[in-house]
């Protein structure tokens, strides 16, 4: 018997109104817009406003998957959630969704991947519609980093890169053989010994007696940190290899491939993986320097940008690739 395949057939995104420059940003911190572009190639950047929390990028953007899949919520039979910035410490985002989304009962919860939450959730969701558990699965990214950054001198380096923002996918079994589309192959790994090369330490349950206190904040614990040019050279050596890793797995090879999706974390190191790998800029799509990392939701932005765009038609093949903390790294390539 032949095990269906997962096809992606609705995409959908949602950013905040409120559009953060760079120069918004230097009125704040010591920094300049040359400074932030030149390393990273941000120009600007989504942050919520008072009342917004992420469920509703969530739920906005999903909304949108759904309207492209011409379903409702109520044809939903799994909801996967990736995010490394919960609504709350329990439960999971997941769950504030399912209550937006009106679907009672329906199974759901969070995946912590960090930046490669979003094909960790592809993996989980394959091995749901393969296996023949569930039919159709919503997977979603979605991050709200701007009331967690550390928005002053001491946190600049970090708090330039990040953004706010959603992206979903409506994922379906398909048994159809004059229907090629759906996911080919999919690969993941993680190195967890370099786990605090880029952590938010606190809150955490590791501190006793209690999970933050006056003495953690003081000394900025609960803000991210990360050793820049430690995490840039494992990104441009991890993304290269799981990528190859991933075409040969499905007997492809590079110049096979329509479309590049890299993990939007930082412009010049994704520049750096396309030049190694000899990319033409055509064939791959970028939209940090707008959005900035959105760690685990960039990936399904950029796919929903490409397919409402126009840059992605029937058959073509699609790569995406992430890294992140963890370290996590993986990489899916899908047909169209």
């Amino acid at each position: 018997m032949t095990l269906p395949r997962t096809k992606i057939i609705g995409t959908g995104m949602y950013v905040p109104d409120l559009v953060v420059t760079n120069d918004d940003l230097a009125k704040r911190m010591d920094t300049t817009d040359e400074w932030i572009r030149q390393r990273t190639g941000i120009e600007e950047r989504r942050f919520i406003e008072p009342g917004q929390q992420p469920a509703d990028l969530a739920y906005a953007a999903s909304l949108h998957a759904l309207e492209a899949a011409q379903l409702g919520a109520e044809d939903i039979d799994c909801i996967v959630l990736a995010t490394l910035s919960p609504q709350a410490d329990f439960p999971g985002t997941s769950f504030f969704l399912q209550e937006k989304l009106g679907v009672s009962e329906t199974p759901c919860f969070d995946v912590r991947a960090q930046c490669s939450g979003f094909l960790y959730g592809l993996s989980v969701a394959n091995g749901f519609i393969r296996s023949g558990m569930y039919r159709r699965v919503l997977l979603v990214g979605c991050e709200v980093h701007s009331s967690g950054i550390d928005i002053s001198h001491e946190g600049r380096d970090v708090a330039v890169i990040f953004g706010d923002g959603a992206g979903a996918v409506l994922l379906e079994a398909t048994e159809n053989d004059d229907d090629p589309a759906g996911l080919i192959e999919i690969r993941l790994h993680a190195e967890g010994k370099y786990a605090k090369k880029l952590w938010v330490e606190a809150p955490g349950s590791g501190f006793l007696p209690h999970r933050i206190d006056h003495k953690i904040i003081d000394e900025r614990r609960h803000f991210p940190h990360m050793e820049g040019r430690f995490v840039f050279k494992h990104a441009a050596t991890r993304m290269p290899e799981v990528l190859l890793e991933v075409l040969s797995a499905a007997s492809l090879k590079l110049e096979d491939v329509d479309l590049f999706l890299f993990h939007q974390a930082n412009l010049r190191i994704n520049e750096f993986v396309m030049d190694q790998l000899g990319i033409p800029p055509e064939r791959c799509s970028n939209n940090i320097q707008r959005y900035g990392n959105c760690s685990s939701a960039s990936i399904p932005m950029l796919l929903d940008e490409a397919a409402r765009g126009g840059k992605l038609e029937p058959g073509q093949v699609v790569s995406m690739t992430s890294f992140g903390s963890g370290f996590s790294w993986a990489s899916a390539v899908l047909r169209w």
